[in-house]
């Protein structure tokens, strides 16, 4: 017999480096196939708990002001809830009745909860009927950069999420790491050496030297935000 406790052992959770896993799904936009819909791009696959709910109302509407910046970047966005496309159709409608602002990317009607148990996004202490605030960063080979889950009662930061998403796309191109809090225009991480002769190297290097492991220094190109 299985125990309720050996069924969640049994259902990995989703980390940092996995393949994100691909899905069929019905969207405000029409049928997608995720593999298809994120293919060369950078993609935000982001949940929310329900339609027409206040929080999820300012987080959709603070996404879809920023999808130019996102789209800018080669960055992608995809919403899902466990709400009927019937459902997501009217809201969409009824935002943009109150708001002038029209939800301007996909949002995944996951009735079925699939998309939702594939992707980890409904946590039973929090809630057994809805998704959890999760936030999957992924990149244009399907690797899972990041993960970033919020309480039902907390809404999401978009500026953060602009802020990991340009520091990955910054650190995969420039091979450096990034401090805490760093922002566009602010001095990168060096990679600590590997070798005593790479210590060597470093010392004739104009960084910011904190110490041999930790150094600083500008980027060569302007980076926005």
């Amino acid at each position: 017999m299985t125990t309720q406790a050996q069924t969640k052992q049994e259902i990995a959770p989703l980390r940092i480096g996995d393949k994100a896993p691909n899905f069929q799904a019905n969207t405000t936009f029409g049928p997608v196939e995720f593999d298809n819909y994120r293919t060369d791009h950078w993609t935000i696959l982001f949940s929310h708990p329900a339609d027409f709910t206040p929080v999820c109302t300012t987080e959709l509407l603070a996404f879809s002001e920023q999808r130019d910046w996102f789209l800018e970047r080669e960055t992608k966005l995809i919403a899902v809830s466990i709400d009927s496309i019937h459902s997501h159709i009217a809201w969409v409608q009824n935002v943009k009745e109150k708001t002038g602002i029209e939800f301007n990317f996909p949002i995944i009607a996951d009735t079925n909860k699939e998309v939702a148990n594939l992707y980890g996004m409904i946590h039973p202490e929090a809630s057994s009927t809805a998704t959890v605030r999760t936030v999957f960063v992924i990149d244009p080979e399907g690797t899972i950069r990041l993960i970033i889950t919020y309480p039902l009662n907390v809404g999401r930061n978009i500026e953060e999420v602009k802020r990991v998403l340009t520091a990955l796309q910054v650190a995969d191109v420039e091979k450096v790491a990034l401090p805490a809090n760093w922002k566009p225009g602010e001095k990168v991480i060096v990679p600590p050496p590997r070798s005593l002769k790479e210590v060597e190297i470093n010392k004739e290097k104009s960084y910011e030297k904190i110490d041999f492991y930790l150094q600083k220094k500008d980027l060569q190109r302007e980076v926005s935000f």
